[in-house]
């Protein structure tokens, strides 16, 4: 009986336990699932989360795979002991939540939706600019970063999206490089950030270049929150150069209560909610992973070592 090993942390323990049994029978998977395993050597896979209850894998040597409920793996992907296959997340529910989250906050800014929640005072009939007229930068075209852009397009705007290295979807008009990125800051109304934290990402969206972006511009992160130089980002939203940022992750989190981002007036905080995985979901995309693997065949979403993520 393959024997699996719940190492996401003892919060997500009960959330995970039945759908992630019911998905393994479902798979055809005879498996015993257990959130403790007093022999290391047993263990034939591994779900994994951040802090939770490994991070030595050596003891798992028979192990053969670790499979993250995360779709970031650079919290782990860093591990000396961890010499297993790592596979990153990619559940469809999860693309789903973060597509909902990145068009239903570009439609506010672009409707310019807040002043009327607000109900600030008088009567300014004028109609908002179109879809097709406003320009959306998408920095990261991984999964969900494409996912995103190609539903903004759908919905007429001029998507325009980046990678650091070359990337060429079919349905986007795409940049990369320094030279890329300029470009598209340049030309953007919004700018979207779905990249990966790594040492090139870090800070990506400086002083330098939140000033490439047109006066007025809105900053939206759902992606991490290294991505963009803090003080950089309230120093510009002070100045009035950018109009809004709303942003739902963070290089601490929880976000503290005396943080700037919880009272500035032009910045939304929203709690790490945009791509949040789904028990139910997950355990499916989990147990087709072990199902692939009792079978021989290659597992889904193997994360590329060389590349970090």
């Amino acid at each position: 009986m393959t024997l699996v090993l719940f190492a996401a942390g003892a919060r997500r323990w009960p959330l995970y336990r039945d759908h992630l049994t019911a998905a393994l029978a479902e798979a055809g998977v005879t498996a015993r699932l257990v959130a403790d395993a007093p022999d290391p050597e047993a263990v034939d896979y591994i779900v994994f989360a951040p802090g939770g209850d490994v991070s030595d894998f050596t003891p798992y040597r028979n192990a053969k795979a670790v499979l993250g409920l995360w779709a970031g793996v650079e919290r782990i992907v860093g591990n000396a002991s961890l010499t297993q296959p790592l596979c990153r997340m990619v559940d469809p529910a999860m693309t789903e939540g973060m597509v909902e989250w990145v068009t239903g906050h570009v439609l506010r800014h672009h409707l310019g939706l807040d002043r009327w929640i607000r109900g600030e005072p008088g009567w300014q009939q004028v109609a908002p600019p179109l879809a097709r007229e406003r320009t959306v930068a998408m920095l990261g075209l991984g999964e969900l970063g494409a996912a995103a852009a190609r539903a903004l397009a759908g919905l007429n705007f001029r998507v325009l999206g980046w990678s650091r290295s070359e990337k060429r979807l079919a349905d986007l008009e795409t940049h990369h490089g320094e030279a890329g990125l300029e470009r598209v800051l340049r030309e953007a109304g919004i700018v979207v950030t779905l990249l990966p934290a790594t040492p090139e990402t870090e800070n990506l969206l400086d002083a330098r270049r939140l000033a490439w972006l047109p006066p007025g511009a809105v900053v939206l992160n759902p992606g991490r929150g290294t991505l963009i130089d803090d003080e950089a980002l309230i120093a510009a939203l002070d100045a009035g150069h950018l109009g809004h940022a709303t942003l739902d992750v963070f290089r601490i989190e929880p976000l503290p209560d005396d943080h700037p981002f919880r009272h500035h007036p032009k910045v939304t905080v929203t709690p790490h909610i945009a791509a949040e995985t789904r028990p139910a979901s997950a355990s499916r995309v989990i147990a087709e992973n072990i199902r692939r693997g009792e079978a021989g065949e290659p597992f889904l979403h193997l994360v590329d070592r060389s590349r970090g993520y």
